[in-house]
């Protein structure tokens, strides 16, 4: 379990460790930039997805300036949990990790659940890379996990590769452009699919909204795998255009107000885990019993984190940097 909140000098020790993972980054956003500074459009290319693009440089001041009286630290926060095994337990929270493998062979596919019953809706929270908004701001997961004290993490929509979508997180709007299917966790443990494009951030705040996911689609809906996942393009922007195929997927799916399945799926390692379509993923969800399933980002950012450890095991060979989790506090 992480006692960072507990170690007078974490705080001073976590600026460290954030201040020298955002130099590296720069460092190397800047050598890539030289040697493709030939070209106006590679220029381009390294504005847009590598260099970071800071918009708000200190997320937990702006959430108490926004008046998110329930966005809790790591810092102040004390859920008084346990872990037994695979299991955390708290006055908040409870979670269980289960492994499930299928099929042989070529045909193997391996998928993690965390099985997630909230006693205060709240006690889901999420957390940027850095404890930083904006794009191409990215840390590991287990980093930005560790940084805000959770006890079980998985990667979110990665709101940082793009500029568009509702972003609320912790009760707090951080984003306000809707483009498309959203999911919205309200504070009375409800969760819904939406149309960002027909409301706004401000509305949603009001409502009770919580925290948002902007990524997709949604794969299941009143208990039925949706129609036509398959054949679905999550964004239209560069390097992002398809989500089709067998691929490392991550997922949450909604069981009952308060009670959740997150599913990482692993992939493109023969013989251990092929990867899944989004129809086989929806599948999972229904098995579960999901009433509502919503896919995140995949690929290469597929990852479960629990009690310190990288529970799946990623596509890259290792962790891949992305923007933001979302965490049970431990």
């Amino acid at each position: 379990m992480n006692e960072t909140a507990t170690d007078p000098a974490t705080p001073t020790a976590v600026v460290r460790r954030r201040m020298s993972r955002t130099v590296k980054r720069l460092i190397g956003a800047a050598a890539l930039v030289l040697t493709l500074v030939g070209g106006g459009g590679a220029w381009w290319a390294a504005n847009r997805f590598l260099i970071p693009h800071v918009e708000i440089s200190d997320v937990a001041a702006y959430q108490a300036e926004q008046g998110s009286a329930d966005a809790g630290s790591s810092d102040t926060t004390d859920t008084s949990g346990t872990v037994t095994g695979s299991t955390y337990t708290s006055d908040d929270a409870s979670v269980t990790i289960t492994k499930h493998t299928t099929g042989s062979g070529d045909d193997t596919l391996t998928y993690y659940v965390a099985d997630v019953t909230l006693t205060d809706a709240t006690a889901l929270r999420s957390a940027f890379a850095d404890n930083q908004f904006g794009e191409n701001i990215t840390a590991r997961v287990s980093e930005i996990a560790e940084d805000n004290g959770a006890v079980f993490a998985i990667n979110g929509d990665y709101y940082g590769f793009r500029s568009d979508g509702i972003e609320i997180r912790n009760g707090v709007v951080f984003r306000d452009e809707g483009a498309r299917e959203g999911l919205a966790f309200y504070k009375d443990g409800t969760v819904t699919v939406y149309d960002e494009t027909a409301t706004t951030a401000d509305a949603l705040v009001a409502d009770g909204v919580w925290n948002t996911m902007s990524f997709g689609p949604a794969i299941v809906e009143n208990g039925q795998t949706v129609d036509g996942i398959d054949d679905v393009e999550v964004d239209t922007n560069f390097g992002n255009h398809s989500i089709q195929g067998d691929q490392p997927r991550t997922a949450v799916g909604v069981i009952d107000d308060d009670h959740l399945v997150f599913v990482v799926v692993d992939g493109r390692d023969s013989g251990y885990s092929r990867g899944a379509s989004l129809d086989e993923l929806a599948g999972i969800m229904e098995g579960l019993g999901a009433q509502t399933a919503y896919n995140l980002d995949g690929g290469g950012s597929s990852e479960m984190w629990f009690d310190g450890e990288v529970v799946n095991q990623p596509s890259n060979g290792g962790e891949r940097a992305t923007s933001d989790i979302f965490y049970i506090a431990g």
